[in-house]
This record gives structure tokens, C-alpha cells and sequence, in this order.
């Protein structure tokens, strides 16, 4: 079995919190399944949870390639050298990481409000890229558009492997097969 969530803002991708934050079983009530990789708490979007312990495995395992694509709203306009940067690679603490894929888009026009918006000022601009990994370390978008001077105000994983959020409201999943 496999679901496809789209996971609110300020949500944790487990199904449980000793600290009483909101977790994945205030949404999804199906037994047996499981995350098959992590998305931040205050990150939003595509999670895959599954039964199947392969599956999991492929999706959620740096090796395997499986392509996740992320928008990021930033801080700031790209410049075509940060752009780059991102897919050349930047050294991080853990390492140095790199985008399989990194380019400015429009602001996606199906995206919903987040609850509560990001903080708005007139004298600093902001900007959507589209960023593609094929690994998941953590926080490492966020980390990466630092690291060449494009903070993170709002990040959305679009897809995973096939799937995506299409069509999904903050908090609503659906089996596929």
C-alpha cells in the first residue's frame, strides 16, 4: 500500500510526540504504514507512507536515486551563479551536498495559504526556485540556499519518484496503487 499526504506546516512526520505536537495520525488513521522518508515540521508537502518495507527502502535511501523536487520561496533573487552554486555543490557541516537541479520559477499558482503566512517586508524581495535531490539529509534545502545566500522562507517538496502533491489540500491523502 501506498499514500500519498500532503503534509501541513508544523506537522511531524511520525505518529506520535511526547511534546503533544500535531503528528501524521491526526490525519491519516490507516494501521501498518509508515513514513518512507522525513519532511521537516516546518516544511510542507509530499509524504509517501507505506506497509511495504521495499518500497520504503527505494524511496527513502540516497542511493537509489529516486528524485525529490522541492520549491523553496527565498529570500532574495537568484543569480544565476547562486543558481549553479547549488547544483556544483556546496560544503555543508555534514559534507559537501549538490542539486541534481536548481532553477527560478514562478510563484506555482495551485499552492495554498499557509496558516500562519509567511512574514511580509516591502524593502526585502523574495523568490520561488525549484530544486531537485536525489538525497534528503537533514534540513539540507534549507541549509543549501544559506549556504549561497538565499534563505529558506517556506519550503514545499512538489514530488517524490512519480508522485506528486497535485491535487492534494494541506492534510488530505489518497491510496494509490
Amino acid at each position: 500500500m501506498l499514500i500519498l499526504l500532503n503534509k501541513p506546516f508544523r506537522v511531524l512526520s511520525q505518529f506520535q510526540d511526547r511534546d503533544g505536537r500535531t503528528t501524521l495520525a491526526d490525519f491519516v488513521d490507516v494501521p501498518g504504514v509508515y513514513p518512507a522518508g522525513r519532511l521537516d515540521y516546518d516544511s510542507e508537502g509530499l509524504l509517501l507512507l507505506t506497509d511495504d518495507g521495499r518500497l520504503q527502502a527505494r524511496i527513502s535511501q540516497p542511493g537509489s536515486g529516486t528524485r525529490k523536487t522541492y520549491w523553496a520561496q527565498v529570500e532574495g533573487v537568484p543569480t544565476p551563479a547562486q543558481l549553479d552554486e547549488l547544483v556544483s555543490g556546496v560544503h555543508l557541516k555534514d559534507g559537501p551536498a549538490r542539486a541534481v537541479a536548481a532553477q527560478q520559477i514562478e510563484a506555482p499558482t495551485a499552492l495554498w495559504e499557509r496558516d500562519p503566512p509567511i512574514r511580509y517586508r516591502a524593502s526585502v524581495p523574495d523568490s520561488w526556485i525549484e530544486i531537485v535531490l536525489t538525497e534528503g539529509r537533514n534540513r539540507q534545502v534549507r541549509r543549501m540556499t544559506a549556504a549561497v545566500g538565499l534563505p529558506t522562507l517556506r519550503l514545499i517538496r512538489y514530488s517524490v519518484g512519480e508522485w506528486t502533491v497535485d491535487g492534494l489540500a494541506p492534510g488530505e491523502w489518497q491510496k494509490v496503487s
